[in-house]
């Protein structure tokens, strides 16, 4: 018999997780009907590259497309753009229909959510003027270029990796730039005090200004933002304002659909949530720690790798195949000149160990927990990234005393992991 739309998988979100999700499916054979739905009225896209070159001027927003509409041609996968789908109806066999807001009516068998995460918003006085940016999409992307095409300030509230990357970005186009940051170190949450120190005097060694223990009491302006009033009075100048203070997963059709969500939406290693007939996917999903060092029993990765590895898992589920997500986590931030690359998580640390100097703009930082390696912070250091990927990838270490000389190569240091003992 042939398929029809009721055998249909929809995936919610037509991000990268969700495009991958439908790649996986058709690569396993599966031959039923794919709709893809996405609120945005792009083609799916990379989201990377946003705060990096295409706010530098040096890519435009068709290098940002990753599938062709001839793949999804090829590959029978329906892509509806600009709709939100508003609620999910779900029947006795497990399958249902999901409406947009315009009242369409898509049937599915199967569901993928792949919702992705939005801005964590401000409430501030002034925060709703022109001029004031969050960064999540194109068209947040084509906004802020736009807006710095005239201006000669910009002001960023926020100092993790979104917020430094746009700085970045803007001092390259030779604005003043000014980063508030409320916590006492940059991106304190993620990296070690080593490396956030490090990226304070990187970004003011380029003419960045940074505010660490930054308190804002409003955004000013009349028509437009002309600047950002802290606490103390101190008014400073900002033709452009870019709020990047994280985001917030989006659980809201989970939450109707009656899912467990906590933080985000909750997930089995099989990428299964409370209903496990439905599966999800990507920066929405709170998943058990798929890194064997891990210290936090769940976690919620915001990460291309992530969302790329975590959707074949997903439609492997869907296909009646389900297998475990394990995987070493790995991110990047480019900051100007600067490339960080991070493996593993360093969550549970308890010590450091520097290798090379920070002032060469050339080092890493390995964390450990009684003395076995987590993680490792690899500044313009591509080899050392891939040694400890590598090594943590296959249960292997690198020992700390070992690990700080750095005549040695960083890979010559790995201890292989003891051999099982037979019985």
């Amino acid at each position: 018999m042939a398929a029809t739309a009721n055998d249909a998988t929809l995936i919610v979100g037509a991000s990268q997780a969700g495009v991958q999700l439908a790649a996986t499916l058709r690569e396993l054979g599966d031959e039923r009907p794919i709709v893809l739905v996405g609120d945005e009225p792009h083609a799916p896209y990379q989201r990377p590259p946003l705060s990096k070159a295409y706010l530098q001027g040096e890519i435009t927003s068709d290098d940002l497309i990753f599938r062709t509409a001839d793949w999804f041609a090829q590959h029978d996968v329906e892509v509806v753009t600009g709709e939100t789908i508003a609620a999910i109806e779900r029947h006795a066999d497990g399958g249902g229909e999901a409406v947009t807001e315009t009242g369409r009516r898509i049937p599915f068998a199967r569901l993928a959510l792949t919702t992705g995460a939005a801005p964590r918003r401000l409430d501030l006085p002034g925060i709703d003027l022109p001029g004031v940016h969050y960064l999540r999409t194109a068209d947040d992307a084509a906004a802020i270029a736009e807006g710095l095409e005239s201006a000669r300030s910009l002001v960023v509230i926020g100092g993790g990796f979104i917020g430094l990357e746009v700085a970045a970005s803007a001092r390259k186009r030779g604005l003043a730039v000014t980063v508030l940051e409320a916590a006492p170190r940059l991106v304190g949450r993620v990296v070690s005090e080593q490396t956030s120190a490090f990226y304070l005097d990187a970004h003011r060694r380029r003419g960045i200004d940074v505010v660490l223990d930054a308190r804002i009491a409003a955004i000013e302006g009349a028509d437009a933002v002309s600047g950002v009033r802290l606490e103390d009075g101190t008014v400073i100048l900002a033709d452009v304002v870019l709020v990047g203070i994280g985001v917030v997963p989006r659980t809201e059709l989970a939450e109707q659909l009656g899912l467990e969500v906590d933080g985000g939406i909750v997930v089995d290693a099989a990428c299964r949530t409370s209903d496990p007939s439905i599966v999800a996917a990507g920066d929405c999903a709170l998943m058990p720690n798929p890194y064997a060092r891990g210290s936090l029993p769940r976690v919620r990765l915001e990460s291309v790798h992530n969302a790329l590895e975590q959707a074949k898992v997903a439609a492997a589920t869907l296909m009646g195949d389900p297998h475990e997500y394990r995987t070493t986590p790995w991110f990047w931030s480019d900051q100007a000149d600067i490339k960080l690359q991070i493996a593993g998580l360093s969550t549970g640390y308890d010590a450091t160990v520097l290798r090379g100097d920070p002032d060469t703009e050339k080092f890493s930082v390995l964390y450990y927990r009684d003395g076995e390696l987590l993680a490792a912070d690899c500044v313009n250091q591509p080899l050392d990234f891939m040694a400890v990927r590598s090594a943590l990838g296959r249960g292997a270490t690198i020992p700390p005393e070992a690990a700080a000389d750095t005549s040695v190569p960083l890979k010559k240091s790995v201890v292989e992991p003891a051999a099982p003992t037979l019985v």
